[in-house]
């Protein structure tokens, strides 16, 4: 293999591994805050179901409950999204590895 072309390739390698740095870095950001939501959503609704006062479970299902809820939601689809893009930017480095592999075996 050419060296332009392996130091090209090299590069691509390098820049994919800086996109997958960033991804596991927002990864565990999201992942502490879905944490974060888990406890305070599990909290509200063990709450709620050791509440009687209707008037008192409409207000903390309205303040607490569906709001940690949706940020809950949301979080697990930004996990499974960041999780897809990790596994898709390892596929080019993956690839990128066996094309640079090949080419030196057969130098």
């Amino acid at each position: 293999m050419d060296l332009n072309v392996e130091k090209a390739l090299q590069e691509w390698k390098d820049e994919i591994n800086s996109l997958l740095n960033e991804i596991d870095q927002k990864y565990d950001e999201v992942r502490s805050e879905l944490q974060v939501y888990t406890y305070k959503y599990n909290i509200t609704k063990q709450v709620v179901q050791s509440t009687m006062n209707e008037e008192i479970i409409r207000t903390i299902r309205e303040q607490y409950q569906k709001p940690f809820e949706k940020s809950f939601i949301e979080l697990k689809e930004s996990i499974k999204d960041l999780e897809e893009k990790k596994k898709v930017y390892q596929m080019f480095v993956d690839k990128i590895d066996k094309v640079l592999d090949k080419g030196e075996n057969k130098i």
